[in-house]
């Protein structure tokens, strides 16, 4: 019998995508700093047989507000194409908040994403339960929106996003090679393409980095990230303010130690944005120009801090 304080609220939206390739992009959390724009970093913790306990780093809704990370109970049925979560901490006025992601085909190439939520206020009065409504209503609407315009871009332009990576081996160690990339405040020093950089960690492990950049021809890009650190050996981010090229912008440093040194490398994913590309390229610029440009820009700089983070950790040994 449903709790008289309990109120079940469903979100829906329809996408021009196969329903296995949506439930895929909702249950495998890898995809959701790409899908959805509020997720920086997701992890998964430890969790009993049968269901999973994820870390969710994300940014606050509001503009104000800073990164925070939050944890969330699931369990994924990929026969039904549903994912069942709860939220295991919960803000000060909600009593317990949980739901499910339903996928539903509309045939070969379309489906229906059902979000579903219930939820119960402290207290269980019809005003806090409203309150918590116009919350997860916000959400839904914004969640459902995310994932049906990242998912039908996916299918529609898949040379739009791509990965690749720059690797340095480092006779060192993996502690001092992490520090020279965690200690990223002190980049104006110690990096030549760096003009000014600010740095929060108002949380331990979760930074706020904004830096100005120079590039090859002297301009000067201002951008902003969000990084998540594993000491001492990975750090992950997303960026939040983007250059006109690209619409996605996230990555890892990683720093692995072998029988040779340590292994310190750089990974980047982006997409492009098709929109800016002849603004930025010239009127002949192709999808390919964008792409070769942005890697060559991207792994130009990785290339020149993981060089000077090796002659930092050799320097000290």
């Amino acid at each position: 019998m449903e709790h008289p304080g309990m109120r079940q609220v469903a979100h829906e939206i329809d996408v021009t995508v196969p329903a296995d390739t949506v439930h895929r992009l909702i249950a495998e959390v890898g995809n959701w700093p790409r899908i959805f724009p509020s997720v920086v970093h997701v992890e998964h913790e430890e969790a009993p047989e049968g269901e999973e306990r994820l870390r969710i780093w994300e940014t606050a809704p509001s503009a104000e507000g800073g990164p925070y990370s939050r944890p969330l109970r699931r369990i994924v049925e990929p026969a039904a194409l549903r994912v069942n979560f709860q939220h295991l901490v919960t803000e000060a006025h909600v009593a317990g908040i949980g739901g499910a992601w339903l996928v539903e085909p509309l045939g070969e190439n379309a489906s229906r994403v059902r979000l579903l939520h219930e939820f119960r206020a402290e207290g269980d009065t019809p005003e806090a339960l409203d309150r918590i409504g116009a919350e997860v209503d916000r959400g839904a609407r914004a969640q459902l929106a995310a994932l049906k315009e990242n998912a039908e871009r996916d299918v529609a332009d898949a040379g739009l996003t791509f990965s690749f990576e720059d690797t340095v081996l480092v006779d060192g160690s993996a502690k001092d090679v992490y520090a020279f990339i965690n200690e990223a405040h002190l980049w104006s020093e110690r990096l030549p393409h760096v003009a000014t950089v600010r740095l929060e960690e108002t949380t331990p492990g979760l930074q706020t980095l904004e830096m100005d950049t120079r590039a090859k021809d002297g301009s000067v890009h201002t951008t902003k990230s969000y990084r998540v650190t594993f000491p001492h050996h990975r750090i992950t981010y997303k960026q939040v303010t983007l250059p006109a090229l690209m619409t996605l912008h996230t990555g890892h440093w990683t720093f692995t130690d072998t029988d040779e040194g340590v292994t310190a490398t750089s990974q980047h994913t982006v997409t492009l944005n098709t929109d800016n590309i002849t603004t930025v390229l010239g009127p002949d610029a192709t999808l390919t120009d964008a792409r070769t440009y942005v890697h060559t820009a991207l792994s130009t700089n990785s290339r020149a801090t993981l060089t000077h983070a090796k002659a930092h950790a050799e320097s000290r040994r």
